[in-house]
């Protein structure tokens, strides 16, 4: 599968938003559409939103799952008021759609999960109560789609940041990230992977490694 460095996925998101893609929409609709095809009607859905464009993702998926008749939750444990200008907006929808925001994991597992929490960005270890919280997601064995990466693991790198989320699914946008791809932690957590484009080509130059 090929693979691309942070930078390159960076470059390519930066230059289609300045074309004028509005690119949270598209992966949050990519992702709706990836969960909704593995859950059941009436299926139970939880989505856990961290506090960058990445929670954005899961918070545009977890609207479209809604309006699909599914029961959506979404946990956002840092809170909206530092989100991002694009992850904020999704959050506005989420409620403008009816859904409900917890500050933490329900008592009761999902049917599936989205794993939405940190991404690409991540580049530290998870400190402990995010630590905490993956661990609780991961101890529930549901199934788990990642959005671009499980969450704790390094993208260009593919090392685990503590310990990841275990996904049965990730589904990069744009392309995959090289940590994904190569021998370790970021290909064992991982699960099956796929990737949506979102309609955005890498620029000329960077070749895929």
């Amino acid at each position: 599968m090929p693979s691309h460095s942070v930078a390159q996925i960076r470059r390519a998101e930066q230059l289609a938003l300045a074309e004028g893609a509005s690119l949270m929409p598209r992966a949050g609709a990519a992702a709706a559409t990836f969960a909704a095809e593995r859950v059941g009607p009436g299926g139970s859905v939880l989505a856990v939103a961290g506090p960058g464009n990445n929670g954005g993702d899961a918070l545009e998926a977890a609207a479209r799952l809604l309006a699909l008749g599914l029961r959506v939750q979404v946990v956002l444990p840092s809170g909206p008021e530092k989100l991002p200008a694009d992850a904020a907006r999704a959050w506005g929808g989420w409620l403008d759609a009816g859904g409900r925001t917890l500050a933490s994991l329900p008592s009761t597992p999902p049917d599936l999960l989205i794993d939405g929490l940190f991404g690409i960005g991540l580049n530290r270890p998870l400190d402990s109560s995010w630590q905490q919280l993956v661990d609780t997601i991961n101890a529930w064995r549901v199934p788990v789609l990642a959005l671009d990466v499980p969450s704790g693991i390094d993208a260009d790198s593919g090392a685990a940041l503590g310990r990841p989320i275990q996904a049965t699914w990730t589904l990069s946008f744009i392309a995959t990230a090289r940590g994904l791809t190569h021998p370790g932690a970021g290909r064992d957590a991982a699960g099956e992977r796929h990737v949506d484009t979102l309609g955005v080509s890498m620029p000329p130059g960077d070749a895929a490694g």
